[in-house]
């Protein structure tokens, strides 16, 4: 969830497909990016392929389970981590769960995932439906073998590396937040990220928050786009007919890889035009400019000063400001 309460030294960040990129990137993983779906269509899903999973974020509204014993939807599998191999670590901080919720498709897609030979995912265990997660990555993994969910979740939340990456996406804010909030006050809204993501062979629900990863059936990863659109569906038809505030990313391959595999000239620059922007946007995000700001601002000043206008121009703005104030009243 994204709340500054118990936050632990984690950072909220944003949902957006080139903080996500860039983040993994950094963690050391090769050839995956995350892109924004604008519809619940296969296929959406499809022309990305190879898509090793997505990434949900919706607003909270409690648990997702009127039982302890049974999710609401699907069914708890907890022999998929025991018995499987599954990653899955329990939440334990509430502003890490959207990174929680990346790594929890990248550490099931990797390199060293081993499927089952008696599943239908052994016939996914090509080099495109794998991923490269980089020493670091492999690393962690390695270390959190055979841990249960807490204490893999409790592993996660104290790797200063994951923390550090995560929190150099966060806003940069000169400010100290000391309002005295009144404690009667409606809540802020809350949002949490989750993860669904095949493994052998079965369409699994990770979600930080739930006691076990919850299993939506058998599912072929060539039929994970058609597969995911219904659980999708059901999830979003909790909501009231006005609530729109979902955002889903889907983890694929590198597209790059793909326009150079078919010599697609245009799409390719395409992609390095749409990197060189999220590099853009992810600088201007770590950037604080507070200090430009008061630049900019002394130069003006100082430019009305030397005409003759510095006092035209502070009575223009103090009326400005009153008919807004009364407007804003009435």
């Amino acid at each position: 969830m994204a709340d500054d309460n118990s936050s632990g030294g984690w950072s909220t960040i944003e949902s957006d497909e080139g903080v996500f990129t860039s983040l993994i990137e950094q963690l050391g993983v090769k050839g995956v990016q995350f892109e924004e779906l604008i519809t619940l269509e296969p296929e959406a899903i499809r022309a990305l392929s190879p898509v090793y999973g997505v990434v949900f974020l919706f607003k909270w509204i409690g648990s997702s389970s009127e039982s302890k014993n049974a999710p609401q939807d699907g069914s708890y599998d907890p022999a998929a981590v025991e018995d499987e191999g599954l990653f899955f670590a329990a939440q334990t901080i509430q502003n890490a769960c959207g990174t929680q919720a990346i790594l929890s498709v990248i550490l099931n897609n990797d390199t060293s995932t081993t499927p089952n030979p008696s599943s239908s995912a052994a016939a996914d265990s090509s080099p495109e439906a794998q991923i490269d997660i980089g020493p670091a990555l492999q690393e962690f993994k390695d270390f959190t073998t055979g841990f249960d969910p807490g204490l893999r979740g409790e592993s996660l939340s104290n790797s200063d590396l994951i923390r550090e990456t995560h929190n150099s996406f966060a806003r940069s804010s000169p400010f100290a937040d000391e309002v005295q909030r009144d404690p009667n006050a409606r809540a802020e809204d809350v949002f949490h990220f989750i993860a669904y993501t095949c493994y052998h062979g079965k369409l699994y629900e990770l979600d930080g928050l739930q006691p076990y990863p919850i299993s939506h059936g058998d599912c072929p990863r060539d039929a994970f786009p058609e597969m995911i659109i219904p659980v999708l569906q059901r999830r979003i038809s909790r909501y009231p007919p006005g609530e729109v505030r979902f955002n889903l990313m889907a983890v694929c391959q590198d597209q790059r890889i793909k326009a150079q595999e078919f010599q697609d000239s245009e799409g390719l620059a395409r992609e390095r035009r749409k990197r060189a922007q999220w590099d853009w946007e992810n600088a201007l995000r770590r950037h604080n400019f507070v200090g430009f700001t008061g630049e900019v601002l002394k130069g003006v000043v100082e430019m009305k000063a030397k005409d003759g206008s510095y006092d035209t121009w502070i009575s223009d703005a103090m009326k400005t400001t009153r008919k807004n104030l009364q407007e804003r009243h009435a």
